[in-house]
């Protein structure tokens, strides 16, 4: 890929996102990364797979997931551009913890861990910019885990609407329903429900 255009998209990937990284540091991490394209479909890594590399999404869609002890796939986390993916090393993990899929052909910037660990704690800036991103995982966290103790699974689906805009018309419903813990049949009655209140709401 050439070096301009990949300084010039993460930079308005990471200003899109409230977070602008200083040029210098993105030279630096493109220096020590490589760059991978996955087809829609693809497994990008596994449960128990080594977590020494991570990625950024720079184009298309992934999704982590388990499968539980009965073999249901279970959907956990959606990644788009300029989100984080196969990262469980980013946060001190030594294998992963998820199993990750590229759910369209998806454009990924992947870098070791160490690399990039040392990069972020060399710098004032960057190391803000990590303590942000992690609080933007925690938070993600507690809003999930409240929805699944508070929230009807219609209330559910309009959080994850407002979380990942666009995506429901992105995602396959099976794995919509499989993130709000409920049935596709359950999320396709939800659907339904709403768009007949969308007129009535006019």
């Amino acid at each position: 890929m050439d070096k301009i255009y990949l300084i010039k998209q993460l930079k308005e990937l990471s200003y899109s996102l409230g977070m602008p990284i200083p040029a210098e540091a993105i030279e630096k991490a493109i220096s020590f990364s490589r760059f991978k394209v996955y087809s829609k479909g693809e497994m990008m890594a596994r449960t128990g797979d080594k977590a020494m590399t991570a990625g950024l999404v720079l184009s298309g869609m992934v999704r982590s997931f388990y499968v539980d002890e009965d073999g249901n796939d279970i959907s956990q986390y959606f990644a788009t551009e300029g989100s984080w993916c196969v990262d469980s090393g980013m946060v001190g993990f030594d294998e992963m913890q998820a199993n990750w899929e590229a759910l369209e052909d998806t454009t990924v910037m992947l870098f070791d861990v160490k690399d990039m660990k040392e990069l972020i704690y060399s710098d004032g800036q960057l190391k803000d910019l990590w303590i942000m991103a992690l609080e933007g995982g925690m938070r993600y966290k507690i809003y999930r885990e409240n929805g699944f103790l508070v929230e009807t699974a219609t209330e559910r689906y309009m959080s994850f609407r407002k979380s990942y805009p666009g995506l429901a018309e992105r995602v396959p419903l099976r794995y919509i329903a499989t993130y709000l813990g409920i049935t596709p049949e359950s999320l396709s009655r939800i659907r339904s429900a709403m768009k007949e209140k969308a007129p009535e709401q006019e």
